[in-house]
């Protein structure tokens, strides 16, 4: 089992983030147009745009799911800090991708949530590792985007496998071939059944293992994304990948995601 530790390839840029987001950021740079996306108040995609339209020197806003809190999460605090403008909108507001008004006159360029879509995609087809060496090859998911990118780049022979960190997502399948403008492929698969109670929720056992994990090889996971992916992946080993030769697994960053659990949760 191999680990491609896209965590460690920027601070704040973290995991995949950068792959999905370069071909937006550069159509954005190439328009002149100034960013503006989606996420919640710990999401790792408001922060890494923030960063990285920084980089970019490209203008940005988030438009932020929920009322404004009295105190901001250090996510917001950090992005705010790269510069981001924030928006807050009520959930309904949110859930139909309205434009606040305070953004309808200017010239945007939108990068829908997680940086779903095709250039998302293209951009995750960039994520580097030998695609012909490894037989199977795992990672999170909560668009799909980064799935459709690997199902994009990898050899035909390599199987795909995605954790689902959503509860009852029974669209990402559809949602991932949209993506790719073809079926998708019968030698990977889409597993439901690690997701510990749906998006960004967790349990003792999961926290458990994130801080073994940690103790056993020191690597960090974050309890979003990447520890649903390590554990479900540790759980397969002996049928879903028993026959696997060589099996790497993603991990997709999102670290700073665990500043949101109570002090001394983690060892790390």
């Amino acid at each position: 089992m191999y680990v491609l530790r896209l965590d460690q390839i920027h601070p704040l840029i973290s995991g995949n983030k950068w792959y999905k987001l370069r071909y937006y950021l550069e159509a954005a740079k190439a328009s002149g147009q100034k960013v503006v996306t989606f996420g919640g108040a710990y999401s790792n995609h408001i922060l890494a745009t923030a960063a990285a339209c920084k980089l970019y020197g490209l203008q940005c806003a988030g438009i932020i799911r929920g009322e404004e809190p009295e105190h901001y999460a250090p996510t917001l605090t950090d992005a705010a800090a790269q510069g981001m403008e924030l928006h807050f909108v009520s959930r309904m507001a949110y859930k139909e991708r309205q434009i606040p008004e305070p953004l309808s006159g200017e010239n945007i360029y939108v990068i829908p949530e997680g940086g779903y879509g095709e250039q998302g995609m293209r951009g995750a087809a960039t994520i580097p590792y030998p695609p012909a060496f490894f037989d199977t090859v795992c990672c999170a998911c909560g668009t799909g985007t980064m799935m459709a990118g690997l199902l994009q780049h990898t050899a035909a022979a390599t199987s795909i496998a995605g954790f689902s960190v959503l509860k009852n997502h029974k669209s990402l399948t559809a949602e991932i071939e949209t993506l790719l403008q073809r079926p998708f492929p019968g030698n990977s698969f889409i597993n439901n059944d690690f997701h510990f109670g749906g998006y960004a929720k967790y349990t003792d056992e999961l926290i458990r293992f994130m801080n073994e994990l940690f103790e056993a090889t020191a690597i960090p996971t974050d309890f979003v994304y990447t520890a649903k992916l390590f554990y479900g992946a540790k759980a397969l080993l002996a049928s879903a990948f028993k026959t696997s030769q060589n099996l790497l697994l993603i991990h997709s960053g999102g670290l700073q995601g665990n500043r949101s659990l109570p002090k001394g949760t983690l060892i790390f």
